[in-house]
């Protein structure tokens, strides 16, 4: 006897699931469409990938695992799930999950998470918030979230990591202050954020670098100091630095002198 004809847009009758698929409600539907495959693209899976290229492509089912018992499986929902349903998982038990939501958070919502303790979460946000609003990260006990912020601050709120005890921090300060306030790292225990000051300071702070005790400090130095505080270099004790002062002196003496009108 000839089989019946299918109705025009029914799918034929699948075989019940065995195996993983018993009992996932997803089996009469998704794995009908093709949409979920066993051990390939299952988000019943415990593998990140698998569940991952499930909710890559059924992304309307993000947000119903998004307080899944299994922390990874809440973290790759989160990536896909409605930006308007993460707020709930502001509190997350998870770091990874957290991370997540800080990375996607609209960024109003963000200040939520600025005493976070997981500093990649922190680092996030110190990213993310416009540079006026990090001044309470300013405190924050970590200091590559502070170096993030000597990166993004306005310059007029630099001058408060200037003392700052990690020298990471005071070296991306170094690197931004305009070139009038480094007079503020001048006197840096650090011979690297020295250098770094020499190597953009106005004449007058360059020259008094010129008296520096470490020789890359004067080398940076040479530079921006005016010609006549050069010539005692010619005596340094470091080959490079007297090179330096030789060839900033010698190239000078060529530069031709500007021309006088004539009659």
């Amino acid at each position: 006897m000839p089989d019946a004809p299918q109705t025009a847009g029914t799918a034929p009758d699948a075989p019940p699931p065995t195996g993983r698929c018993q009992g996932c409600r997803h089996a009469a539907t998704l794995l009908v469409a093709g949409r979920c495959q066993p051990d390939a693209v299952c988000v019943r899976a415990h593998s990140g990938r698998q569940i991952e290229r499930f909710l890559r492509r059924n992304r309307d089912e993000a947000e119903h695992y998004l307080h899944d018992l299994f922390w990874e499986r809440r973290a790759i929902a989160a990536r896909y799930a409605p930006i308007e349903r993460l707020e709930a998982l502001l509190d997350d038990s998870d770091e990874v999950v957290r991370r997540v939501v800080a990375s996607r958070l609209p960024l109003d919502k963000l200040p939520a998470l600025m005493r976070d303790p997981d500093r990649e979460v922190r680092l996030h946000v110190a990213t993310r918030l416009p540079p006026a609003a990090l001044t309470p990260l300013l405190a924050d006990p970590d200091y590559l979230i502070r170096v993030t912020l000597a990166q993004r601050l306005p310059h007029g709120q630099l001058a408060r990591l200037a003392r700052d005890p990690e020298r990471e921090v005071r070296k991306a300060v170094a690197r931004r202050l305009p070139a009038f306030a480094l007079y503020t790292l001048a006197n840096d225990p650090e011979a690297e954020i020295r250098a770094i000051v020499a190597s953009r300071a106005l004449p007058g702070l360059a020259a008094s670098l010129l008296q520096d005790p470490e020789w890359w400090v004067r080398l940076a130095a040479i530079a921006n100091a005016p010609l006549a505080s050069l010539p005692p270099l010619l005596a340094d004790p470091e080959a490079e630095v007297r090179e330096a002062a030789r060839q900033r002196l010698a190239s000078t003496s060529r530069s031709p002198s500007p021309q006088k009108d004539g009659p």
